[in-house]
């Protein structure tokens, strides 16, 4: 297994050359200039992060990573951590919204144990511990278990592009994730935590009160640094939101475009950003989640979603969303005539 700090040493930007090749080809179709918006920049991107113009994603997988938290102890969720594993059994069968999706985008389902309190056959096991300590005790981890969850999501995406995936969709599943999420965005970002926190799966005012006051105590504990993302993932983040910046880097390494989904997966993408500028070049946005922070995040990294459809139910549910309009892009881009072929006057640029 690749260590973390082999993989950031080995991360090379996109080729940008491939890109320009890429607007070239779009530009020489017989329609409007740029008429297809930012389906035209998805390709332009994904081509010059598989460093070829014909790019092709017709071998795709969403991974989701699944972990328990220890601060739904302080009652900032709806339910129990119990449901982190109902849920989780139900990738394996493919009884989940983001399975039934999946099929329909012909994308294959990788659900991950990186820290759930149980055991659930049928997952890929990446365990590092029975999920995380509560944060506002205590940090969540050591540094050394978000290093290995981390470098457990560099080895997951090695292990896909050996299989041949070119494409990767993320998701998570956990309860209490938009806690930790929220406390390990409020830290990187610098912004206040009431402008980070939302309802997660539907708290109620109290709730929300409840879960900010929580954040806010656990920061003032810990002090986090924002330069240290390492520190900060330990002191209130969670295993897989560890496993999925491992993930970014591992696409990254291997140059495999990775779909960003919602609030805790961008959560993750900043992560994986401030451990190596050089991921950003690889993201691709999916849509835009209606948690408070989800604008700001995808501000903050640089991309733009291709959906806006008020969706936040995470598991990797809006990055499959997007993966048709992907394949539609890419087809048009592939097989349409250029002004050439039929003998018109291409458009200019104005």
């Amino acid at each position: 297994m690749e260590s973390l700090e082999q993989a950031l040493q080995r991360i090379e930007p996109v080729r940008q050359e491939f890109g320009q090749a890429a607007k070239r080809r779009w530009d020489s179709i017989a329609k409007p200039l740029g008429s297809l918006g930012l389906l035209e920049d998805a390709v332009v991107r994904i081509a010059g992060i598989q460093r070829r113009v014909d790019c092709d994603i017709s071998r795709r997988a969403v991974t989701i990573f699944c972990a328990d938290n220890g601060i739904v102890e302080e009652g900032v969720t709806q339910c129990g951590s119990e449901v982190t594993a109902v849920v989780a059994e139900n990738f394996t069968k493919g009884d989940s919204c983001v399975c039934i999706m999946a099929e329909l985008a012909n994308a294959e389902i990788v659900p991950v144990d990186i820290g759930m309190n149980i055991d659930v056959p049928g997952m890929v096991r990446a365990k590092v511990r029975y999920g995380t300590e509560n944060f506002l005790k205590e940090p969540a981890m050591s540094r050394q278990e978000v290093v290995k969850a981390v470098e457990e999501g560099i080895y997951l995406a090695e292990k896909l592009a050996e299989k041949g995936i070119q494409l990767i969709a993320t998701g998570e599943m956990g309860i209490g994730n938009t806690t930790t999420s929220s406390a390990v965005a409020a830290v990187l970002t610098g912004r206040p935590v009431e402008e980070m926190t939302g309802r997660g799966a539907g708290l109620s005012d109290a709730g929300l009160k409840r879960k900010i006051e929580v954040i806010k105590q656990a920061l003032e504990q810990h002090q986090p640094d924002p330069a240290d993302v390492i520190g900060v993932l330990s002191a209130v983040g969670g295993l897989d939101i560890a496993g999925l910046a491992g993930m970014f880097l591992g696409c990254a390494r291997r140059h495999i475009p990775v779909m960003v989904d919602g609030f805790i997966s961008s959560v993750a993408a900043l992560c994986a950003v401030r451990l190596c500028p050089a991921v950003q070049g690889y993201l691709l946005a999916s849509h835009c989640s209606e948690e408070p922070a989800g604008e700001l995040l995808l501000n903050e990294l640089g991309i733009t979603p291709l959906i806006r459809a008020g969706m936040r139910l995470g598991e990797g549910t809006g990055a499959v969303a997007a993966i048709p309009l992907l394949d539609m892009a890419i087809e048009v881009y592939r097989k349409m005539s250029t002004f050439e072929e039929i003998e018109i006057e291409a458009y200019q640029p104005l």
